[in-house]
């Protein structure tokens, strides 16, 4: 989002971080073993996958050599290597990965706060303000408690602080073109998201002929791929923006084959 975001996303990523914490700090083994809708992935996975994030997050705001020495490590594999980032989580019992989580997200929430928020720090492709990393931050929760959220049959709510996700996907709008090898599009969009509390959000020129529409909560489900484009209230003007509909995302790596059409028609969203 715009700068005048950047004050308030450290509190907004702790924010999250606590509901997210509240959504499972009270299960059962049995619910730690749970299915997501991620093929292969159980709730520990999604909690184990969030833990490696926020400890690579505050490695690189507290110590950016140790974090550009690590990630050099990193092999060509991508799925490789989330493997193994995983797997030091995923062979504790629930209650230690819980608390190994709690500490990783506080370490980031405490190493992001602590620097100006337009500083750059290394990241796994290019340097990102600590503000643009706390808002991926957001969006990485957002999206993993999404499918901790379907495994549990709960159905989430949100308040403005998903602008500061809606700002992110926004910012980095041409990922789904990056993902797929495509060339990205000369034209800027514009987005036209409807806030929880009913403000209206706007980004790029009023007189763009690609246009996107709709709420917030399912413009960010679009763009973390935890729905299907034909089951969001999300709307594009323009071939451009409608294609973009197809194949926005706003994370690095692999798209994954993202959700089929009508996969949570019991669910209110």
């Amino acid at each position: 989002m715009t700068e005048q975001q950047y004050p308030k996303v450290i509190a907004d990523l702790t924010a999250d971080g606590e509901d997210l914490d509240r959504l499972v700090s009270d299960l059962d083994a049995a619910a730690w073993a749970l299915p997501t809708p991620a093929p292969g992935w159980t709730v520990a996975h999604q909690v184990a996958h969030l833990a490696a994030t926020f400890r690579m997050a505050g490695l690189a705001a507290a110590d950016p050599d140790r974090f550009v020495a690590m990630t050099g490590r990193l092999g060509a594999d991508f799925n490789a290597n989330v493997t193994a980032a995983l797997s030091g989580y995923l062979a504790e019992e629930p209650a230690e990965l819980l608390r190994r989580w709690r500490e990783e997200r506080a370490w980031a929430e405490k190493a992001l706060g602590a620097l100006p928020m337009n500083q750059l720090v290394p990241w796994l492709v290019r340097p990102l303000p600590a503000a643009v990393l706390a808002m991926a931050g957001m969006m990485e929760l957002f999206a993993h408690g999404q499918d901790i959220a379907d495994a549990l049959g709960v159905r989430r709510t949100f308040t403005d602080r998903i602008g500061q996700i809606v700002g992110f996907a926004v910012r980095t709008w041409d990922f789904g073109y990056q993902a797929r090898g495509l060339e990205t599009p000369d034209v800027e969009f514009r987005f036209e998201i409807t806030a929880p509390s009913g403000a209206l959000w706007e980004f790029g020129p009023a007189e763009s002929p690609e246009r996107v529409t709709g709420p917030a909560e399912d413009f960010c489900l679009l763009v973390t791929r935890r729905r299907h484009r034909d089951d969001l209230a999300v709307r594009a003007q323009g071939d451009i923006a409608t294609h973009w509909l197809e194949i926005a995302q706003a994370y690095r790596g692999p798209a994954g084959p993202g959700r089929e059409p009508g996969q949570f028609a019991d669910r209110a969203n």
